[in-house]
């Protein structure tokens, strides 16, 4: 762990806390990531219709799982010290405020527990969703296993929580089958992208202001990354969550190809602005203040909307072996 006295004269230096700060540590500003619930109501419909029954109580408890936030809490209260020694992060409320332990775990254990009881109304496959929500944050920030610490561990264990919520948007709209494996797969390498761009934009943006001594105090995975790993590995990333979205598409709903080009120009926008300076890929929250990728990820939902709904024939031919005949 890191020294008090260190941490302190990096900028955490904590006066008392309120009650206006302990409610910011559950970060509900963050709730915007639930965005990726969306999909797994819109392909639950698509692939089994029949089976389909969403009301607005599923859909209301459904998004008042508070889980996130729990893990919010834990994150940030585990995280305080090291923290202390990000450019931005250094910032928050834990670093800051002098916080009761005590109350801290307890708003923890609430938020957890609020989680759960919601889940349980929603059938099983959401309550053992919410379940794996909930030890996902324990993995990743909680001694003496900590995947946040190992380096691309980390990147993969904090992905999972893409699959997760794709899982909860799922069983919203069917409570009584599971996704196609090579969905799930693809969300979650497209989760494993989003984080490894994340991981990048920190890593240029720490460097060049710091120092790579920094940043490797900050987090102990960055001492076994590089710009040109995490670029690699964002590309592995991408590629197989393209090459499950495709096997997906093909076996379940051919239509999906003509939303294929959004997706994968929401890729390219997303490593674009992970490349720049001081990048909202470090803050996901605020990703939607890019309107490059705010209108990206319209036209991306545009296009699955419409291929969810709109039946196109003619692309079987696409799905058969066809050689082109000369001479």
């Amino acid at each position: 762990m890191i020294n008090q006295t260190d941490a302190a004269a990096h900028g955490a230096i904590a006066s008392q806390a309120s009650l206006r700060d302990y409610l910011a540590i559950a970060r509900f500003d963050h709730m915007t990531k639930h965005v990726f619930i969306l999909p797994g109501i819109i392909l639950a419909y698509a692939v089994q219709p029949a089976a389909a029954h969403l009301s607005v109580d599923r859909l209301v408890l459904g998004f008042l799982s508070a889980i996130a936030s729990a893990n919010y809490v834990i994150n940030e209260w585990l995280d305080r010290e090291y923290d202390a020694f990000h450019p931005v992060k250094s910032k928050r409320t834990a670093v800051h405020h002098a916080l009761s332990p005590t109350l801290v775990y307890a708003e923890y254990f609430t938020l957890l527990f609020l989680g759960l009881l919601l889940g349980y109304q929603l059938g099983q496959i959401f309550f053992v969703a919410s379940i794996a929500f909930g030890l996902s944050g324990i993995t990743y920030n909680f001694e003496p296993i900590r995947t946040k610490d190992k380096v691309y561990l980390d990147v993969i264990s904090e992905s999972v929580n893409n699959p997760i919520r794709l899982l909860l948007g799922w069983a919203m709209m069917d409570p009584t089958a599971l996704p196609p494996i090579s969905l799930f797969i693809a969300y979650w390498a497209g989760g494993a992208f989003l984080m490894g761009a994340k991981r990048l934009s920190e890593y240029r943006d720490v460097v060049a202001g710091q120092g790579v001594d920094m940043l490797h105090r900050y987090r102990k995975s960055f001492r076994s990354y590089s710009s040109e790993n995490l670029t690699v590995s964002c590309f592995l990333y991408a590629m197989l969550s393209a090459f499950f979205i495709a096997v997906f598409l093909i076996k379940y709903r051919l239509e999906y190809i003509i939303a294929f080009p959004a997706i994968a120009g929401l890729f390219a926008i997303y490593m674009w602005l992970a490349l720049r300076q001081g990048s909202v890929a470090q803050r996901p929250e605020r990703l939607f203040r890019s309107r490059r990728l705010l209108a990206a990820t319209g036209l991306a939902v545009l296009a699955v909307v419409v291929a969810t709904f709109v039946d196109l024939p003619w692309l079987d031919s696409l799905s058969q072996p066809y050689l082109i005949k000369v001479g």
